[in-house]
């Protein structure tokens, strides 16, 4: 049985993720601040977000911009955000934490996931600060995430496009491989062609702005099914 592919659209704000779910996303992953590549989203944003969509709702846990290594305080907070959003009737969590040498925390991630349970998880776009993605696949999976969020340890997924295939081919759907950052309806056809990931994900925005354009997603999804 083939697969269906399928698109998450990163929402920084409501009405983007009403927006995806009208447009024929498949998946929304809420978080706040574009401008770092997002943060957790407040509770009240949340909460709106999952009474007015049906479709799935994954929210990041991200105290912060810059880099993915994080204080006893900072790992803290995580811990009581998922904790307390957990609550809501969520679908997922989207995290990742890093050592100070780029490789993957496994105590603290094995932590949050047990933690999120039995909420999957995503591993997010640290992954592409990593030295060795081999190694730090393996980690990932150890950790016990159900998805990875990677634009091949390259800025864009067209540049990572090869090391997103070896991800693929490595993972044997032990974990899902979602390819992101930079992917549009411009160009998914020709990485699908060559990665032929499950799931892929984009913010659709195509303005500017921080609001995902319903045309892009609708144009993500045909192309993907085509």
């Amino acid at each position: 049985m083939i697969q269906e592919k399928k698109i998450e659209i990163a929402c920084f704000n409501l009405e983007s993720a009403l927006i995806a779910q009208k447009a024929g996303a498949d998946r929304v992953e809420l978080c706040a601040d574009m401008s770092v590549g997002g943060t957790t989203p407040s509770i009240e944003i949340i909460q709106q977000a999952r009474e007015n969509l049906t479709i799935d709702l994954y929210v990041m846990i991200r105290p912060r911009g810059g880099n993915f290594i994080y204080s006893e305080v900072e790992f803290e907070q995580m811990k009581s955000e998922i904790e307390t959003i957990k609550k809501i009737g969520i679908n997922g969590f989207v995290f990742g934490i890093l050592k100070e040498d780029q490789t993957i925390q496994i105590e603290q991630n094995s932590e949050l996931v047990a933690l999120a349970s039995p909420l999957p998880c995503s591993f997010h776009r640290a992954f592409d600060a990593v030295t060795h993605y081999e190694h730090a696949l393996e980690d990932v999976i150890s950790c016990g995430f159900t998805t990875l969020l990677t634009s091949g340890t390259f800025s864009n997924v067209m540049e990572g496009k090869d090391v997103l295939k070896q991800l693929v081919v490595q993972a044997q759907n032990r974990i899902q491989i979602m390819p992101g950052g930079g992917l549009r309806s411009a160009n998914i056809s020709e990485l699908n062609e060559r990665v032929n990931a499950n799931w892929y994900h984009s913010s659709a925005i195509t303005d500017g702005t921080e609001t995902a354009s319903p045309e892009e997603i609708s144009q993500l999804k045909k192309k993907l099914q085509s």
